[in-house]
């Protein structure tokens, strides 16, 4: 806004003006003022006038503001702005606010406009005290670079002058500046405009900027860069010098330099030279060995490749360098090339082709598995007759047809189909199956006619074979759960088809085969009666542990007289067990229980009721003993065997001298009710139901002492098995006990000495841990088993096996029946 002119009244005369109001003389002689029209306005407030409309409010404030800022009222100003709060009015009032050098006032305004960027310029610049210098940053805020210099120049501080070129990239006038004001940032400000010249192209200049830092002298003659100016300098020459066609002086400084970052650059700029060679040296250098490798090997230098490739990653350039030194003849090379660059099949081809190595090539194929390698190797091996690995590579290139053909043809089916395995498909079972009937393998015929579902006449093949085939046999009708070929196998095993029965042990194989658990549990019980009562217990005892084990795992009803039966027979395998570790009451107890089920031992009766009777004298069981003597001697069917016997006279003398006292047994809480019951009883006396018993003593289980035999899943007492197998594992701890005196120094009769940390009770917690870690065969399925593997059950988990040791089936028998409408166990009976 520029000031107005105005006329006064005809003869005043201006005598003074101050603040707008102009002090006249009029021609009568009197002091008369007038307002000047520019300050009408400055002097109002920016409160809206009663009556005046918005808009007239809004010019007068606009009239206000104008003027207030030609008068440069910034705070009158400030008040105009905020009515009209507009962005223009706003840098109007800092523009201002700046020339005038208000900081504050600036600052106020930039940061109501929200312009964070100034806000922060301006604070960092409000404390300088020197008005040149605050005048200088203000002109560099407005851009005015000129003035800004001149206005640094004359102040306290002119390297502002300088630093504010350098910051503008003005390296001219920064040079200018520096050989006056600061001559010791000249190296720096010539390597910061060399490096623009170059990063630009303009490599001449570049190289002559890189000169002159490094020849840069103080007034004494001294250099004025510093040890990292002069490597930047060193390496900026290097490559300007590169660009600028001077290779050899290049490639020399790069050397020198030693450093890897300056050799890959150089090296960079040498291949875009295409100058090869010297770029795969310093790319050697720099330690890029890829790119070297690859420039060595696509120029075919061998030697200086084949220094390299040991550090090359890359499969790519593994198989460049294979493929470039198969061309040249170097087999060996290639093969090993070929190996790191993972094409397994190259090195087979050359394996067979070039280096006379079949059975390298052989392994690596079997290894891989890669169908093109089995191909050119099964290739190989017809070639040379080796028709076996022709049809074993055939297969595994998927080439079935052509193997099978070569196969029929040689005899090799067998291995054929042993290198199809479970992989064979029904087609190929179908071709195989043919085959072997053709050749009259009626077995290996029926096996693959099975895997291709032909089950009826793969049972026919198996049946023709006879006893050899009866395990395939049942098999197959297991998995066609077919009634006429389950009907066709049993006619089979009662011989009603060659008049000659089997072994009843396939009938309960068949059952397990089919599922029918309740006739496969029968079946079983039967086999073991007959077994028992020929006198082969530890067959009887197999087969019931058999049955229990594989109806168990199968979540099955396991029927009480099957665990009855293997009560009676395992106690009686325990007893030699019991008398060995010297437990004769065990002993006797457990003789006891077998006695009373001597029935079932028809051809030990006598010998197994003497045992009984001395064992119950030993442990102080004198009734029972004079009971089973006066039995013994009573029965007529006993007299022959029991005057033949050595204990014949001791029995008689318990007869004779009767002593009727009778050792009581130790009792143990009951798992099921609690209550306490003596330890060899196998019966809940409030619920009635069977107790589970230990395997290692024969004693019922006790629920806080249980614990399952990793092998057999059967019930035990968690300590009487650990004592058991240490028992049974003696030369195991002994062997223990040697290696800690090994450990501890005594050897050969010799002590040694032994650290303080052994000596304070090392050894002995050592001693300790090797007792309890030992291994023996469990008492069931003589099976090894380690003291690590047993564990403590849960009370849940103990109570779980007792409620299914109890379950009583409530599924319904499936009987399978004869054309004569016989059932299966009714026919077997008649066969026992």
């Amino acid at each position: 806004m520029q000031p107005a002119s105005f006329p006064l009244q005809d003869g005043w005369v201006p005598v003074l003006s101050h603040n707008g109001e102009i002090t006249c003389q009029t021609p009568a002689g009197q002091i008369s003022a007038v307002m000047s029209p520019t300050y009408d306005s400055a002097a109002e407030d920016g409160k809206k006038k009663q009556g005046a409309s918005r808009g007239e409010n809004k010019k007068k404030q606009l009239m206000r503001f104008t003027q207030n800022l030609a008068l440069f009222r910034l705070k009158e100003s400030w008040s105009a702005a905020l009515v009209l709060n507009k962005p223009r009015f706003w840098l109007a009032l800092a523009h201002k606010a700046m020339q005038v050098m208000d900081i504050d006032m600036a600052i106020r305004v930039y940061r109501k406009m929200g312009d964070a960027g100034m806000v922060l310029g301006l604070e960092k610049i409000k404390s300088y005290e020197d008005k040149n210098l605050l005048a200088g940053h203000i002109a560099l805020l407005f851009m005015d670079y000129n003035m800004a210099q001149d206005l640094f120049l004359s102040s306290s501080r002119p390297l502002s002058a300088l630093e504010m070129q350098r910051d503008l990239l003005h390296w001219d006038q920064a040079l200018k500046l520096a050989t006056t004001l600061s001559p010791a940032t000249v190296p720096e400000i010539s390597v910061e405009y060399a490096q623009q010249l170059e990063f630009k192209g303009e490599y001449e200049p570049a190289l002559k900027m890189y000169e002159s830092a490094l020849n840069t002298m103080d007034d004494e003659g001294n250099s004025l860069h510093t040890d990292a100016q002069q490597t930047t300098c060193m390496s900026g020459i290097a490559r300007c010098t590169l660009r600028l066609g001077d290779l050899r002086r290049g490639v020399r400084l790069a050397r020198e330099s030693n450093d890897k970052k300056l050799c890959r650059e150089c090296a960079a700029i040498l291949s875009d030279l295409k100058q090869w060679m010297e770029a795969a040296s310093l790319y050697e250098i720099g330690g890029v060995w890829e790119k070297a490798a690859e420039i060595y090997i696509k120029q075919k230098d061998f030697t200086q490749a084949s220094k390299i490739m040991g550090k090359v990653t890359l499969p790519k350039l593994h198989a460049l360098y294979a493929k470039a030194c198969e061309q040249a003849g170097k087999f060996q090379d290639a093969a090993a090339a070929y190996k790191k660059a993972h094409d397994m099949d190259s090195v087979t081809r050359l394996c067979l082709d070039q280096l006379n190595q079949p059975d390298r090539a052989f392994a690596l194929v079997r290894e891989s598995g890669s169908s093109t390698g089995a191909a050119m190797v099964a290739k190989y091996c017809q070639q040379h007759d080796d028709f076996r690995g022709a049809i074993e590579f055939l297969l595994m290139a998927s080439r079935s047809l052509e193997a099978f053909n070569l196969a029929k043809s040689h005899a090799c089916m067998e291995l054929y189909t042993s290198v199809l395995g479970d992989k064979i498909s029904p087609d190929d079972a179908m071709e195989v199956a043919r085959y072997y009937e053709t050749q009259s393998d009626l077995g290996k015929a029926g096996q693959f006619y099975s895997l291709c579902n032909q089950y009826n006449k793969a049972l026919k093949l198996f049946l023709q074979c006879g006893d050899k085939e009866v395990d395939q046999a049942i098999e197959v009708v297991g998995k066609a759960r077919n009634d006429m070929l389950t009907h066709m196998l049993i006619d089979f095993l009662m011989g009603e088809t060659d008049g000659q029965p089997k072994d009843p042990d396939y009938v309960y194989r068949l059952y397990m085969a089919l599922g029918n658990f309740s006739e496969a549990s029968k079946t079983a019980i039967i086999i073991a009666q007959q077994e028992q009562a020929d006198g082969d217990y530890a067959r009887a005892h197999k087969i019931l542990y058999n049955t229990i084990h594989e109806l168990e795992s199968r979540d099955t009803y396991v029927p009480q007289q099957l665990r009855q039966m293997f009560v009676v027979l395992h106690s009686y395998q325990l007893v030699k067990k019991l008398a060995k570790r010297g437990d004769h009451e065990g002993t006797a107890r457990l003789l006891l229980r077998v006695a009373k089920n001597i029935s079932k031992f028809p051809k030990h009766q006598v010998r197994i009721l003497i045992s009984t009777i001395i064992e119950c004298q030993k442990s102080g069981l004198k009734n029972s003993a004079y009971e089973w003597a006066t039995m013994i001697c009573s029965n007529p069917d006993f007299k022959k065997e029991l005057e033949e016997s050595k204990f014949k006279n001791k029995i008689q003398s318990i007869i004779r001298r009767p002593n009727k006292e009778e050792k009581s047994e130790e009792m143990s809480p009951c798992p099921i009710s609690g209550e306490m019951i003596v330890q060899t009883e196998l019966s809940c006396p409030t619920t009635k139901d069977a107790i589970p018993m230990c395997i290692v003593t024969g004693r019922h289980m006790e629920i806080d002492d249980w614990c399952f035999c990793p092998v057999t899943k059967l019930p035990a007492l968690y300590t009487e098995y650990i004592n058991y197998l240490t028992a049974e594992a003696p030369s195991t701890i002994e062997d223990m006990e040697h290696a800690v005196d090994a450990l501890s120094g005594k050897e050969n009769g010799g002590e040694k000495k032994t650290s303080p940390g052994m000596k304070r009770g090392g050894l002995a917690s050592f001693r300790n841990a090797a007792k309890k870690v030992v291994k023996a065969l469990d008492p069931v399925s003589a099976q090894m088993v380690s003291t690590l593997d047993l564990h403590k059950a849960t009370h849940e988990e103990a109570k779980e096996y007792i409620k299914k040791y109890n379950t009583i089936s409530t599924a319904a028998a499936v009987v399978e029946k004869d054309d004569e409408g016989r059932d299966l166990m009714s026919v077997l009976d008649e066969a026992a």
